[in-house]
């Protein structure tokens, strides 16, 4: 545990006021402020006249994920770093997401499935072995390796990408939103 505890973690504000002391409770905040934003979506899109449907289909470029995409994938980051890691049951999602409201819903429930993860199921976890499958290539991790050099690096991508998404469309969100969460 010493060497997660000295390992550094990007420097955003989290959840918690006080940086908690075991595994879980300092990984689980990091999954959830970014993706809080797209909350403020709907309404910054009214008040600056973009229809939701155009901002939900949106994409950076043409072979990009939409920002449903982009949510779902942070969303999918978030969760499989628990069954990777901690070992729990994975939590199928559709990806059917359509609406603000839809994408809302696919957040909360990934809270709730991270918050319900037990701290004591990532306790001594960091050496765990996690392999990777991309087609034919497999990739091997240690557990702390993985969530610092895959798992939040990806996570990040897709939150950061749907904030350009939003920003591309002319929804008023700034740096400061995605690092305080607005």
């Amino acid at each position: 545990m010493k060497a997660l505890r000295s390992a550094a973690y990007p420097s955003i504000q989290v959840i918690h006021a006080v940086a908690p002391r075991h595994f879980a409770s300092r990984l689980q905040p990091r999954f959830r402020q970014p993706v809080e934003e797209p909350r403020q979506g709907p309404r910054l899109a009214d008040a600056n006249g973009v229809a939701h449907q155009d901002l939900l289909a949106a994409r950076l470029y043409p072979d990009m994920l939409p920002l449903t995409g982009q949510v779902q994938r942070a969303s999918d980051s978030a969760r499989f770093v628990a069954v990777r890691v901690a070992g729990t049951e994975p939590k199928p999602m559709a990806d059917d997401e359509k609406t603000f409201d839809d994408l809302q819903a696919r957040i909360a429930a990934t809270r709730a499935y991270i918050d319900g993860v037990p701290a004591s199921a990532f306790e001594g976890k960091e050496a765990k072995e996690v392999v990777l499958k991309f087609g034919g290539r497999e990739v091997p991790f240690t557990a702390e390796s993985y969530i610092l050099t895959f798992a939040l690096p990806n996570f990040f991508f897709h939150a950061a990408t749907a904030y350009g998404i939003m920003r591309h469309k002319g929804v008023p969100l700034g740096k400061i939103d995605f690092l305080t969460g607005g």
